[in-house]
């Protein structure tokens, strides 16, 4: 099966950037980051969303967070040096990024975005991240990301301790 480059591993290519295009089967209604780990096969600790957010003194930027989670808007808005900070409207993320929601790879958006990425990162010899379109993903070192990316690597969501 031929798989066509996106921009993201174009970008990753003139970079000589190790990394493999894996294609999965779409279900347009569960683009959830679970549903991709699971057509993947791989656990979802280690498949990425990207959600691009907007704080009220920096603009917009890029958090990158393990598909089961959500990002914490404290964390994202301190992080990023906001106060307070939202996720965009679905409707400016195509404008914004140059991605559809379910395809938006923190790769090769249209503006390059102050990038925070959760530092579970760090855990996997690769992780997955969205290749630019639905039904693609990236696996790729997350240092390889983080150098791409420009990502700066962070706590993005409060892990709940489990009672003993």
């Amino acid at each position: 099966m031929k798989i066509n480059k996106t921009n993201a591993a174009r970008l990753l290519d003139k970079a000589k950037v190790a990394y493999e295009l894996i294609p999965y089967e779409v279900d347009e209604s569960d683009l959830s980051a679970t549903h991709v780990a699971a057509s993947l096969g791989e656990p979802v600790e280690q498949v990425f969303k990207t959600l691009v957010l907007h704080g009220d003194r920096s603009g917009h930027f890029v958090c990158v967070v393990p598909g089961e989670h959500e990002v914490d808007l404290k964390l994202a808005a301190k992080v990023s040096g906001n106060k307070k900070c939202d996720l965009i409207p679905m409707k400016e993320l195509l404008p914004l990024t140059g991605y559809i929601r379910g395809g938006c790879s923190p790769i090769g958006m249209k503006k390059r975005l102050p990038t925070y990425i959760h530092r579970t990162c760090l855990d996997f010899p690769f992780v997955y991240v969205s290749a630019g379109t639905r039904g693609l993903q990236l696996k790729v070192a997350p240092r390889d990301l983080i150098r791409e990316t420009g990502a700066e690597v962070c706590d993005l969501y409060t892990e709940l301790l489990e009672e003993k």
